[in-house]
């Protein structure tokens, strides 16, 4: 079947599911684990499940469809599922609420069949190359009241025109591409999630277009390696993003995650050039140890990623960085780690998502011998934490006194009176305005460092000019 012709087949196992629910005020709950792609498929999954009759709540327990859409990048990620799965069997018995499991983990034949052993209440099982199916599996499951398996092994396909629910009014993301290349020896990602697919640049252009008027402010292109991306005939991520920088509308552009293995000259042009995309980057260091890079399968040294992080910052001086470290990665000596400490020192980033080094299984990482003790994992996890937290002090101390866009998205969840946004850097900011300044990028002053958040006020100079 034809890629357009399987999405018009699933819309009509809405329209069938969407019947058999007629009159019955049906609720679903969805339980997102994992990365902003994961975030992403779940609001597919919600556009799907609410054009078939259902209303969504925030408890799993009293649905009556209750999905998760999980991650294997973190061993917790199981324990959480699981967790949850003992706590639906209940609501099963006495409601029978159906319980749909989907995302990367599901792909794992190990969890395949611990699902099928230990947790054979469960009704639907489906992978992250057959998301676009959910209707036709949830059909069948409601309709045959048996136990649907809907898992394939080879490499999906770019399906457009999926319903899509979006979590926020101001800020979306678009994926522009699925799956990766690059077998990092940690990571399962491309065993669950495929090769590399890029999705054709006048279909991203289409959706960008399409959220600029529902006035959408900030997009994220989404993508495993996002710098990677083949829109065909010599159309790259630098093209791209010259090409929705144009869309009138969007205030504000972002993308995760890059590989600094192929970060070119002339993505480094694109982002100097274009006036919305946000100067900050996320630069994936993993290790500051070439060693231990190597073990990793990244590409590149400490060297050639200091040297990129300079060129970038020659470029476009105003630049911020942010970036992903692994600690305890099979084989880190206390040199290696120091080294990764000599990284963060020198780049002085702006944000750190630090990791505790997890085994999954399938990957390399799991099958080296020389892992570490989770006792000394814990305490450089620790020792990095502290250096990363007083350079987020210092760095939040040097916006003070300066003016910064910021783009306001609502009322602070600490104090409705007050307003918060982000600057383009990300840093949040909380300060006193109007309920009709939601939506603007507006300038502040930021006048106090609260070290997790700026405080900013409106001059009336810059009053006058919004009202």
């Amino acid at each position: 079947m034809e890629i357009n012709e399987e999405i018009e087949y699933q819309k009509e196992f809405i329209d069938k599911v969407k019947k058999l629910n007629k009159d019955k005020n049906l609720t679903y709950n969805i339980l997102t684990m994992g990365c902003q792609l994961n975030e992403n498929d779940s609001e597919k999954l919600c556009g799907m499940i609410e054009e078939m009759g259902y209303t969504k709540i925030g408890e799993s327990k009293q649905a009556d469809l209750a999905v998760m859409n999980t991650c294997c990048v973190r061993e917790n990620a199981e324990d959480r599922l699981f967790g949850k799965l003992g706590e639906l069997k209940k609501a099963k018995e006495e409601k029978g609420t159906i319980i749909a499991i989907g995302g990367c983990m599901m792909q794992e034949n190990h969890i395949q069949e611990k699902l099928r052993k230990s947790y054979p209440y469960t009704d639907i099982i489906f992978g992250t190359h057959t998301l676009h199916k959910f209707p036709e599996d949830l059909y069948n499951a409601l309709k045959e009241k048996k136990r649907i398996e809907d898992i394939i092994d080879i490499d999906g396909e770019v399906y457009e025109n999926i319903p899509i629910k979006r979590n926020d009014k101001l800020k979306a993301s678009v994926t522009i591409m699925y799956g990766c290349n690059n077998f990092c020896s940690y990571c399962i990602v491309p065993y669950v999630r495929g090769r590399e697919r890029s999705r054709k640049p006048e279909n991203i252009i289409e959706e960008v277009k399409c959220l600029a008027d529902k006035d959408y402010k900030e997009i994220t292109l989404l993508g495993q390696n996002v710098n990677s991306y083949n829109g065909g005939e010599n159309y790259n991520f630098a093209n791209l993003l010259t090409d929705v920088n144009k869309i009138e509308g969007i205030e504000r552009i972002r993308f995760v995650s890059p590989h600094p293995k192929d970060f070119t000259e002339d993505v480094i042009k694109a982002i100097k050039e274009c006036d919305k995309v946000c100067k900050i980057i996320h630069l994936p260091l993993q290790s500051g140890s070439t060693k231990v890079l190597k073990e990793m399968n990244r590409k590149y040294t400490k060297e050639q990623y200091l040297e990129l992080a300079q060129k970038i910052k020659r470029e476009i001086p105003d630049i911020v960085f942010s970036t992903d470290i692994i600690v305890g990665f099979p084989g880190e000596t206390e040199e290696d780690f120091e080294n990764t400490l000599d990284v963060v020192k020198k780049i002085n980033y702006e944000q750190v998502y630090m990791f505790i080094y997890s085994r999954r299984v399938g990957t390399p990482g799991d099958m080296m011998e020389n892992q570490i003790p989770e006792e000394i994992k814990h305490k450089r996890f620790d020792r990095l934490k502290a250096l990363v937290e007083a350079q987020t002090e210092s760095n939040s101390e040097k916006y003070v006194g300066t003016k910064q866009k910021v783009l306001v998205e609502g009322k602070s969840k600490n104090n409705d009176e007050m307003l918060t946004g982000r600057t383009e850097t990300n840093k949040v900011v909380v300060f006193e305005g109007n309920n009709d300044l939601i939506g603007k990028v507006i300038e502040l002053e930021i006048v106090r460092n609260a070290i997790w958040y700026l405080q900013g006020e409106i001059s009336t100079h810059n009053l006058l000019k919004i009202e």
